[in-house]
């Protein structure tokens, strides 16, 4: 043909110790470096890279750091403000925070799981999915491929991150300027990590553990506060009839209070995009993953606490997206010592930028692997600097777009939710996945994992989704543009379902249309890469 593969090579797949189930599935065995134990999977998913391109630099303070970092970012400094506009009182504020919590820890037992069955993957959800559903042939993984793409992007926390900077120099932010500092701080994030991967690790470990002294610090300060220590008049005004409002919540203000607090736990599952990165994955994951969630719920509870010791509740919500920038001037008035809290927010936001970066490349990259994408080599590539340097090129495109494209205004609140949504549906999906799951591992008689979640566990976190999912839906009492933006209040529904129904239609087009048109078939070939990178790749083969 013509083709030089002097650098790479493709090959004929050769599972070992396949077997069949009654859909006629096909399933191989294999051992990752990373662990003894074996990954089962069928075999039109993704192949198990037995030594990890990426390295294993991860252990259990980077997995501690990396779910941390990622919830830890702008949320829990950005959205009270929001959460307890939806709430409608300070106490119920506070209780949402805590069901968020319930929320994410079931949902992580779920991720837990799916690890002991495929400890040798990398990429969490793009794994988890397409080994759930592995018929129609190819049709998880590419959309949910295609979704990954075109959501990956950042600029929510971008736009923050920029609004701290602001705040920190004392300046006046037009929305271009802010637009403008918002896309240098994520340039600045992806060159950090485009060149090592340990290196970038360690760094992103050492702004988690200045963010994690930033959040304890906070809310360390609010109990000083609550004991009556500080100028505060009154801290305790908000906590004596915590609950006087809660009756003017809407079904509406609920649901997005708790898209809000859903939104600032995102990143308790971000270790498990590294999976094939850690030694001994599952028995590092079972206790350094909910550790790292419990750790940022009590500091979030505690920060929300601080927040309203220190200001009344009308404050926090016209604060929007600065609520611990007020909590710093109520507290330490607008000299050095709020100037350089300020700053240490705009360096957990830059944590949070960087640790989002290394967990969604590595979701990208097993995207590409998996040969549903165009350029199998772009994704699947770790050269020439050892790091996935297309994916991290990808999501800076995407997220300048986003940072630039939206109005300014409306930007933070509409791209929050956009983010959300696809997340809560495709999370149902997931949770369901693991029933099929075990009811399929359980005909094939693999054996069992090494942890296994609770059913009552799995059955709130199905719930938790479904509510997610349905709810948004929800109209507010003030009418179809008087929710927390300008436009139409599902807009963000509309249009991430527009964007899965898109992916669909690629699908059909890409793996159904094209073939019978002009004429061949898709044959699933391995792509060995010359840095010791696997993935599949689909070729043309004519009938």
């Amino acid at each position: 043909m013509g083709h030089d593969y002097s650098a790479k090579e493709l090959v004929e797949p050769s599972p070992q110790d396949d077997t069949s189930d009654s859909d006629s599935l096909k399933y191989t065995q294999q051992v990752g470096g990373n662990t003894t134990k074996a990954t089962y999977q069928e075999v039109s998913g993704a192949p198990v890279e037995v030594n990890s391109p990426l390295g294993y630099s991860v252990g259990w303070v980077t997995v501690i750091f990396l779910n941390l970092s990622k919830m830890i970012g702008t949320g829990v400094f950005s959205t009270p403000s929001s959460v307890v506009k939806g709430a409608g009182s300070v106490g119920l504020a506070l209780f949402y925070w805590v069901i968020g919590y319930l929320m994410a820890s079931s949902s992580l037992s779920v991720y837990l799981e799916f690890a002991s069955y495929f400890p040798s993957r990398s990429g969490s959800e793009v794994v988890y999915l397409e080994q759930s559903y592995p018929r129609p042939k190819y049709f998880f993984p590419t959309v949910f491929a295609m979704q990954t793409v075109l959501f990956s992007f950042s600029s929510s926390n971008a736009v923050v991150l920029a609004q701290y900077l602001f705040k920190l120099a004392d300046s006046e932010a037009t929305p271009w300027k802010l637009k403008g500092v918002a896309v240098a701080s994520y340039t600045v994030a992806v060159l950090v990590l485009a060149f090592n991967t340990r290196w970038s690790l360690r760094l992103a470990n050492a702004i988690g553990l200045v963010k994690l002294i930033t959040l304890i610090f906070i809310g360390i300060s609010g109990l000083v506060v609550l004991g009556g220590h500080t100028s505060v008049k009154d801290p305790k005004a908000n906590f004596r009839n915590s609950f006087d409002g809660s009756d003017a919540a809407t079904a509406y203000g609920a649901t997005n209070a708790l898209t809000k607090v859903w939104f600032s736990y995102a990143g308790y599952e971000n270790a498990f995009n590294v999976v094939n990165e850690v030694r001994d994955p599952v028995k590092t994951l079972r206790w350094s993953a909910p550790l790292s969630l419990g750790a940022t719920a009590t500091l979030y509870i505690l920060a929300n606490i601080a927040y309203f010791s220190a200001a009344t509740k009308e404050e926090v919500i016209e604060s929007k997206v600065v609520a611990a920038g007020l909590f710093f001037e109520k507290v330490y008035g607008t000299g050095s010592a709020a100037s350089a809290l300020n700053f240490l927010i705009c360096l957990s936001a830059f944590g949070n930028l960087l640790a989002v970066l290394i967990g969604q490349s590595r979701m990208l990259r097993e995207c590409g692997r998996q040969g549903v994408l165009p350029f199998t080599s772009f994704w699947t590539s770790t050269k020439p600097f050892g790091t996935p340097l297309g994916p991290y090129l990808v999501k800076w495109g995407l997220t300048v777009v986003m940072i630039l494209a939206p109005p300014a205004g409306d930007a933070f609140n509409f791209i929050v939710n956009l983010g959300v949504y696809p997340a809560s549906f495709f999370g149902l999906l997931l949770t369901i996945g693991l029933l099929v799951t075990r009811i399929r591992r359980k005909r094939l008689n693999l054996p069992a994992p090494d942890y296994q979640a609770w059913h009552v566990t799995i059955a709130f976190a199905i719930l938790s989704h479904l509510y997610m999912v349905v709810m948004p839906w929800y109209p507010p009492s003030t009418g179809a543009t008087g929710g927390d933006v300008s436009f139409w209040y599902a807009t963000y529904c509309a249009v991430a379902l527009g964007i899965i129904a898109t992916c669909g239609v690629y699908y059909y087009v890409w793996i159904k249309l094209l073939p019978r048109l002009q004429g061949f078939r898709w044959h699933q070939t391995v792509l060995k890469l010359e840095n010791g990178a696997t993935a599949h790749q689909l070729v043309k083969v004519p009938h």
